[in-house]
C-alpha cells in the first residue's frame, strides 16, 4: 500500500473533525468573545500575561503538549502491534476523545478563573475529589519532571551535537520575546529572525558538539527548569515555545513533502499480532499511544499554563482541539516512520530493543526527508525531540508549582518550585525513577479519564448536554482500569511489589473518583 492513501484520508478526517465535530463543541459550550479572559482579569506580569496573538499561543500549547509523546508512542504500538490498529487509534481518538479533552479542559479553566482541572472538581464534585486529584496530578508531575531531565541529560551525553541548538535557543527565545513584547516589532520579521537564529543554531552544532558529564549536564537542566518556571511567561516560556512550535512544525513538513516526493510504499505488515511482550492490543495500546491520540497530560497543560495566556475565547477551539489534531498528524508521520522501514518477517520487538523507539524514528524520517534533508534528516529529527523535552521539563515543572499552591496554599512560588525541583531531583539522581515509570502510561490515561468526568459534571451544572464527553470518559476509565489491572497480574506474577501495589493504589483512584462522579451526574440529570 503507498503511504499517501493514509496521509490523505488522515487529513481529509483531521480537517472535517475540526471544521464540524470541533464546531458543534464549541456551540456546546457557547463561546463569547467579549467574555474577559484570566489573562486580563488577573494579569499578575508573571503568570497571567495575554499572549501577543493567538499563534504565540498556539506554539506554546502545543510544544508544550507534543514533546517526544506523540512519536515514542505511536512507534512503539506499531512495533508491537501493528501499524493500521495505531493508525486507527490516532485517527479517532484524536476527533471524538483527545480533541474534545483539550479544548474543553482549556475552556472550563478559562471560565473558572485559570484553575485547574483538579480545582474545577472541587466545585463540581466535592472537596475529596480535588484533593485526592491534585495529589495524584501531583505525584505525576514530579514523575515527569524527573524523567524528562534524566533523558536530555542522557541525550546531551549520546548526542553532543544537539547541546548548542538545544541550550542556544534559550537565550534567542528571550531575545523573541523582548522584541515581541517591550519593542512590540512585528511580529512576522521577528519571528524570521528567530528561526534564522535557530537556524544557525542547529548548523554550529553539528560543527561544535559540546560534551560534559550525565550528571553535570542533570544539575544545568534542573537549575534551568528552576528558572524558567519563576521567570513571568512572555520572557522565555511563550517565545521559546513559539520558535520550538515552528522547528517541530517544519520539521514535520518536511517529513510529508518528503512522502510525496518519493511515494513509498507501506512494507510492514499491517497487523502483527493481539498478543504482544506488553500485553494484549485493548487495552494496552491505548495507553501505550497517549499523545497523539488522548492523553491526560493535556490537561495539565490546557488548564495550567494556556488558559492563563488566552487573549480571547474565540482562539479556544484552534488553540486547544487544532493544536490535538497538528499533534495527531505527528503521530501518523511516527507510524509511517516505521511502516516504510521495516519488511514481513523481521522480528519487529526485538528491532525495537534494539534501537529504541527515537532510533526507530530519527532512521525512518532520515529516509522521507532524504531528498530534502540529504543525510541531515536523522540528526535533525533527533535535534527537534530534544528541544521538546525541554519545553515540556519547564511547563511541568510551572504546572507543579501551581499545583502546589493551590494543593498546601503556599503563596511563594520561589519555595514552591524548590520543594518541585528537589523532589524531582532526588528521583532523577537516584534511578529510582526507572522502578514507576512503567505504570505512567496508564496513569496518564486515568488523568484523562478523570479530566473528561470533571468536564461532564461542569457541562451538566449548565444544563448541557454531556454527550460528547461523558461516553468517552467511560471508554477511558474502563480501559485504563483494565490496563492496570492486567499490569497488577503482570507485577504480582513477576514479584516486582512496588508495582503492584501502585497499580492496585491507581485502581482504587479510579473506583473512588468514579463512586464521587457517577450519583453526581445521576442525580443532576434526573433534576434536568
Amino acid at each position: 500500500m503507498n503511504s499517501l492513501f493514509i496521509v490523505t484520508i488522515s487529513f481529509v478526517l483531521f480537517i472535517w473533525a475540526y471544521r464540524f465535530y470541533a464546531r458543534k463543541f464549541e456551540s456546546l459550550v457557547a463561546i463569547e468573545p467579549k467574555r474577559s479572559t484570566p489573562a486580563y482579569a488577573k494579569f499578575d506580569s508573571v503568570d497571567y500575561i495575554p499572549a501577543r496573538n493567538w499563534l504565540v499561543l498556539f506554539g506554546h500549547h502545543f510544544s508544550s503538549i507534543a514533546g517526544a509523546g506523540p512519536i515514542i508512542g505511536p512507534v512503539i504500538a506499531v512495533m508491537l502491534w501493528g501499524w493500521f490498529p495505531a493508525v486507527l487509534w490516532v485517527i479517532f481518538g484524536t476527533i471524538f476523545i483527545g480533541g474534545i479533552h483539550d479544548f474543553g479542559a482549556l475552556i472550563i479553566s478559562v471560565r473558572e478563573g485559570g484553575g485547574s482541572v483538579a480545582d474545577i472538581a472541587n466545585h463540581v464534585i466535592s472537596k475529596r475529589a480535588k484533593i485526592i486529584f491534585s495529589l495524584f496530578v501531583w505525584l505525576a508531575l514530579i514523575l515527569v519532571v524527573a524523567v524528562f531531565a534524566y533523558l536530555c541529560a542522557d541525550t546531551f551525553v549520546k548526542e553532543p551535537k544537539i547541546v548548542v541548538p538545544s541550550l542556544g535557543l534559550i537565550p534567542v527565545a528571550m531575545l523573541i520575546g523582548y522584541l515581541l513584547y517591550y519593542l512590540r516589532t512585528n511580529s512576522i520579521l521577528t519571528t524570521l529572525l528567530g528561526l534564522l537564529l535557530l537556524t544557525g543554531l542547529i548548523l554550529l552544532g553539528n560543527v561544535f558538539p559540546v560534551s560534559s558529564s550525565f550528571s553535570i549536564w542533570l544539575v544545568i537542566l534542573f537549575v534551568y527548569s528552576f528558572i524558567a518556571s519563576i521567570l513571568p511567561v512572555n520572557i522565555l516560556l511563550q517565545p521559546r515555545d513559539y520558535l520550538s512550535s515552528f522547528l517541530l512544525l517544519l520539521g514535520m513538513s518536511f517529513g510529508y513533502i518528503g512522502l510525496f516526493l518519493s511515494r513509498p510504499s507501506i512494507t510492514m505488515p499491517y497487523f502483527h499480532a493481539w498478543s504482544s511482550g506488553e500485553g494484549y492490543l485493548w487495552p494496552m495500546l491505548f495507553v501505550t499511544v497517549a499523545c497523539g491520540a488522548v492523553s491526560g497530560f493535556h490537561s495539565l497543560i490546557a488548564s495550567g499554563t494556556t488558559s492563563k495566556q488566552l487573549a480571547n475565547e474565540r482562539y479556544a477551539k484552534r488553540t486547544g482541539y487544532g493544536a490535538m489534531v497538528a499533534e495527531g498528524v505527528v503521530a501518523i508521520l511516527a507510524i509511517l516512520s516505521c511502516a516504510i522501514l521495516f519488511k514481513k518477517g523481521e522480528g519487529f520487538q526485538a528491532e525495537l530493543k534494539n534501537l529504541g523507539p527515537i532510533g526507530i524514528y530519527a532512521k525512518g524520517y532520515g529516509i522521507m526527508s532524504k531528498n530534502i534533508l540529504g543525510g541531515y534528516g536523522s540528526f535533525i529529527a533527533i535535534t527537534i525531540l530534544n528541544a521538546f523535552i525541554l519545553t515540556t521539563l519547564d511547563t511541568a515543572t510551572r504546572i507543579a508549582r501551581y499545583l502546589t499552591g493551590e494543593l498546601f496554599n503556599l503563596k511563594n512560588r520561589y519555595f514552591a518550585t524548590l520543594i518541585i525541583v528537589a523532589v524531582s531531583a532526588v528521583l532523577a539522581f537516584s534511578g529510582k525513577w526507572q522502578k514507576i515509570w512503567p505504570v505512567f502510561g496508564a496513569s496518564n490515561q486515568l488523568v484523562a479519564a478523570l479530566t473528561l468526568f470533571v468536564l461532564s459534571c461542569w457541562l451538566l451544572s449548565r444544563g448541557k448536554s454531556i454527550a460528547m464527553t461523558l461516553w468517552p470518559s467511560f471508554f477511558m476509565l474502563i480501559t485504563t482500569v483494565t490496563a492496570l489491572g492486567f499490569q497488577a497480574v503482570k507485577y504480582f506474577k513477576n514479584k516486582e511489589i512496588l508495582l503492584f501495589v501502585i497499580s492496585v493504589l491507581l485502581i482504587i483512584l479510579a473506583v473512588f473518583m468514579a463512586l464521587e462522579v457517577l450519583p453526581k451526574i445521576l442525580r443532576r440529570k434526573n433534576h434536568a
